[in-house]
């Protein structure tokens, strides 16, 4: 024996088993084996709980942790429609989702997933990749509650463009089936391969089966990525230092609240890695502007910030707060101290090429000794993360080419789903237990119908506690 070496102990059989990878084969078994225990056609069920709590009661619980000037705004984007009440009542769906049948097979979820939350945005070497695009509410959870919640937004957005009935409960079906399908493929690659996939948006649209909405979407992206590199008009320059453009009332500067948020920038500078500081150590913070973004997320603290170089070339990154996620009360507990942290972390193991800039940051804690304080204006105690800021126009080309054909769109959404979810979730056991038959696609087609009608119901009441002064006059 070589001088310094020791014998490591013997491993019980318990602990050799612990330690062995199961093969594809045993994966494949485990999900095939799974269908006894919760059969796919479950995924169909949706009856509302004896005990289920008002989803009133659930949006103003909410609001307390929100800016409360703004929370008009976000009510009145919610009122337009059943399908923008479904965008921001994520907390509503994730609580319900939790009395539905569970499989225990969990990913890294996207937690608010509708068809919005999908979009485009430009790859390193300018490649436009189609993927989800929001993870505010990201956290471990069943894959199924992902697909119920694309379901049901296909559903519902498909009567708000003018489909039939029949046409827009057919949506949810078509996304189900190729997300099991493009699942099926996934388990067949090895896991580098699964993580290194990716979807390119202009070979995605090539393949659009409706000719009219193909050459139309990309006429739309060729003028869009063009878009892309003037920064969507934010930035002006009077000819001595850029600054950014107020756009009121839902971009503008907040004098009083500026500091917070320079504060809580410089603290992600100084907190990047060295490869990132390096860059940035060429920018300077020149300016901030608040936004009010989405519409589950209205009433949380988001910024802009433009930094820029001497000679005054910029770079634009977005500072936005993150609170807990509504699947929260209903999964495991969240690892990370910073919510911030947990979305960044989502991001990164969930899209196939994540924005370099992503990292969290805070604004300053509260005096020691001190009750925490409820999150208000001024931002004390508030958990954020940073990102470039991306390209509007680019992102919401998904849901703009969806008004034109929704069942290529409802396609692509379903492809996009499965890759995201292959990525941290056992494919091979997922694809499984969906099989290659229509049950499980059938099962998610009657359940977002189900749960479509149940939206309506919601939105009704909703609106009726508007009118009532029950929640923040719209």
């Amino acid at each position: 024996m070589m001088q310094g070496s020791r014998t490591l102990p013997a491993l019980s059989p318990a602990q050799e088993a612990g330690f062995r990878l199961p093969t594809r084969a045993e994966r494949h078994a485990k999900g095939v084996l799974l269908r006894k225990t919760v059969a796919r056609s479950s995924h169909a069920e949706w009856t509302p709980p004896s005990n289920r709590a008002s989803p009133v009661a659930i949006l103003a619980a909410q609001g307390k942790t929100r800016i409360a000037d703004l929370l008009p705004v976000r009510y009145a984007r919610m009122k337009a429609s059943p399908f923008a009440f479904l965008r921001g009542a994520a907390a509503v769906m994730a609580a319900d989702l939790a009395h539905t049948p569970v499989t225990g097979v969990t990913v890294q979820a996207c937690g608010d997933c509708h068809l919005a939350n999908f979009g485009s945005y430009a790859s390193p070497e300018g490649v436009p990749v189609f993927d989800i695009n929001d993870f505010d509410e990201t956290l471990p959870a069943p894959f199924e509650w992902d697909v119920k919640r694309l379901g049901t937004s296909l559903v519902l957005a498909g009567v708000e463009a003018g489909l039939s009935e029949k046409m827009a409960r057919s949506l949810p079906e078509k996304m189900a089936r190729t997300y099991a399908r493009q699942i099926s493929q996934l388990a067949d690659l090895n896991p580098l391969e699964i993580w290194t996939s990716r979807i390119d948006l202009t070979a995605a649209i090539a393949q659009f089966e409706d000719r009219k909405v193909r050459e139309s979407v990309e006429t739309q992206l060729a003028r869009r990525l063009e878009s892309a590199r003037n920064h969507f008009g934010l930035v002006a320059d009077d000819g001595q230092s850029p600054s950014l453009r107020e756009r009121p009332p839902l971009v503008m500067r907040l004098p009083a609240e500026e500091e917070t948020i320079r504060h809580a920038f410089a603290r992600y500078v100084a907190t990047q890695p060295p490869e990132r500081a390096i860059l940035l150590d060429r920018y300077r913070l020149r300016d901030v502007v608040f936004k009010v973004v989405g519409v589950g997320s209205v009433g949380t603290f988001c910024a802009i910030g433009l930094f820029s170089t001497a000679d005054g070339e910029t770079l634009l990154l977005q500072i936005k707060e993150a609170q807990q996620s509504v699947l929260a009360p209903f999964t495991a507990p969240s690892r990370f101290h910073n919510q911030g942290e947990r979305v960044v972390t989502g991001q990164r193991i969930t899209q196939a090429v994540s924005d370099s800039f992503l990292g969290w940051t805070h604004s300053d804690a509260p005096q020691s000794g001190a009750a925490k304080p409820v999150p208000d204006l001024s931002g004390e105690g508030r958990q954020f993360y940073v990102r470039r800021l991306k390209d509007a126009r680019l992102a919401a080309i998904g849901s703009d080419f969806a008004q034109q054909g929704l069942e290529d769109y409802a396609r692509l959404c379903g492809r996009a789903l499965a890759r995201a979810h292959a990525r941290s979730g056992d494919v091979v056991t997922i694809g499984g237990y969906l099989g290659s038959g229509a049950a499980f696609a059938d099962a998610i087609c009657a359940f977002s119908s189900a749960y479509a009608k149940q939206t309506h119901a919601d939105w009704a009441e909703f609106t009726a506690a508007l009118k009532a002064g029950e929640l923040a006059s719209a």
